[in-house]
């Protein structure tokens, strides 16, 4: 019986050994830049800032710096604007001034995107990011981490499409709530007095 399991084992490990050398999924060696394995759907490297059509009023980030609150290294720097503008409800909010990421120090963790409210920070899959200086080229401003939505359908389609049917059904239900809040009511006249010679209602 102790035998019987060597074997299959043997021909198990034989059959994955040969394999790997005509199966191109199970080759070890890429030729790398000219080939690249795909990335899977759930790869994340480092974080940006998503924009609807411009890259300055679309932006979706709102300056409410729960990301730079919650970000355990402490790596996001974010200046809030004194002036507001309309988001993609129509609503005015704050926008940043100043976004930085210090993606030197950036460890990774996702948690900016899983505690923003508005969906406006994803984490990227770009992982050629080697620069001749480690300070000022890794520190990335607010123009360097903006990018578009369709940028982000490109790289994360599933997660990009929950994400527009999220958005789009809040502002739909927004739509439906001014449309449907009641006209202003008006104003409700008081009744006269009686006149001195009428009896009073009993």
């Amino acid at each position: 019986m102790i035998g019987t399991g060597i074997l299959k084992g043997m021909a198990v490990t034989a059959r994955n050994f040969i394999g790997s050398y005509f199966d191109k999924e199970r080759l070890i060696t890429v030729q790398y830049p000219e080939e690249r394995n795909p990335l899977p759907e759930n790869y994340r490297n480092f974080p940006f800032l998503i924009y609807d059509d411009d890259p300055h009023a679309g932006l979706r980030c709102v300056a409410c710096k729960i990301c730079e609150k919650e970000c355990p290294p402490q790596c996001i720097y974010i200046v809030k604007s004194e002036d507001k503008k309309p988001d993609y409800m129509g609503k005015p909010q704050f926008y940043p001034k100043v976004f930085d990421i210090d993606i030197s120090v950036c460890m990774s963790c996702q948690i900016c995107v899983e505690v923003c409210p508005f969906e406006a920070i994803k984490m990227d899959k770009e992982f050629e990011l080697s620069r001749r200086e480690r300070f000022d080229a890794l520190l990335l401003r607010k123009d360097d981490l903006a990018k578009s939505n369709d940028y982000y359908r490109r790289i994360s389609p599933i997660d990009a499409a929950e994400v527009d049917a999220k958005l789009t059904a809040a502002a739909e239900a927004a739509a439906k709530k001014k449309a449907a809040a009641p006209a202003v009511a008006k104003p409700v006249t008081a009744a006269a007095p009686p006149a001195l010679n009428e009896p009073a209602p009993s």
